[in-house]
């Protein structure tokens, strides 16, 4: 009897890793059932008061899936592509910053069901916030800043005016990331480059943070208008402006390289493109205008 104890013990204890990796696969492939699903952890919902603790898990995640996204990038590559009508027929479409549609809607579309935002681009949406926060109510805004920025005690400026938005405009979904979110996306910069972030004086991009959240959020991801990270280095390349809205800017390849060797404060725009490459032969991920060869 003992001994057969001891077998059924030992059966069990092999048995249960693989029972935990298989629900880690089914996790990972399939969607859980929504009774259970939080939304997607990383994505804290900002709202005026201390009120969180009383909101059950979905409403204070991200609670966002969509089976195909439009990423739609501000560059100037958008110009005469013509792809506002393809992008607007995808289920789920992600903008970035204070990229208009009005007066580009043939090139980069009219719906927006995401909006992904810097800290410095904030000042932006308030400036114009009737348009963001009311006439375009039904969009989702995820914000991502720096700690001094964003921090929740009061000290943090940006995160002070975004709560002031929530309060005038309590239907909006708005979200921040949060510090953990920001950490690990500094880990993924590290492990896909072998290069820390702070100790290069780099800052990641809001494309880096736009395509973390389109992996976590969208079953397949078209990204539109987005640059290989060889692009700059071919002799015909196109000149465009650095942001399809800013016609008189500096040109997108030149804005790339000066942040590509700026020692401290830059963007790593070309390298943040080669990690995409590598991303497309892990996900359902394609590029169009101009397209990639991966």
């Amino acid at each position: 009897m003992k001994s057969l104890m001891l077998r059924w013990l030992c059966l069990l204890s092999l048995s249960l890793p693989l029972l935990f990796w298989f629900a880690h696969v089914i996790r990972r492939d399939g969607q859980p059932p929504a009774a259970h699903r939080t939304g997607l952890k990383g994505y804290m919902r900002i709202t005026p008061g201390r009120t969180d603790q009383f909101r059950p898990l979905s409403q204070q995640f991200l609670d966002m899936h969509c089976s195909q996204c439009a990423l739609v990038s501000s560059s100037g590559q958008m110009l005469g592509a013509g792809a506002g009508e393809e992008i607007d027929k995808i289920e789920c479409v992600i903008r970035m910053n204070n990229a208009p549609t009005a007066g580009y809607e043939r090139d980069v579309g009219v719906r927006t069901s995401v909006r992904v935002v810097s800290h410095t681009s904030v000042p932006l949406l308030v400036k114009n916030e009737l348009h963001y926060f009311q006439q375009s109510a039904d969009t989702t805004y995820v914000f991502w800043g720096p700690e001094r920025n964003m921090r929740q005690d009061g000290k943090g400026r940006i995160f002070n005016a975004l709560l002031r938005i929530a309060k005038r405009y309590p239907k909006v979904r708005m979200y921040a990331v949060t510090r953990e979110k920001i950490q690990f996306c500094d880990g993924v910069f590290q492990n896909e480059t072998g290069k820390n972030r702070m100790k290069t004086g780099a800052f990641l991009s809001t494309g880096f943070f736009t395509m973390i959240l389109a992996i976590d959020m969208c079953d397949s991801i078209h990204v539109y208008g987005m640059i290989d990270d060889n692009y700059c280095s071919r002799a015909n390349h196109s000149v465009v402006p650095y942001h399809y809205y800013e016609r008189n800017r500096i040109d997108e390849c030149r804005m790339y390289r000066v942040h590509e060797n700026t020692r401290r404060g830059g963007h790593r725009f070309i390298t943040e493109k080669a990690i995409y490459a590598k991303w497309a032969t892990r996900h359902k991920m394609d590029f169009k205008h101009p397209s990639w060869s991966l």
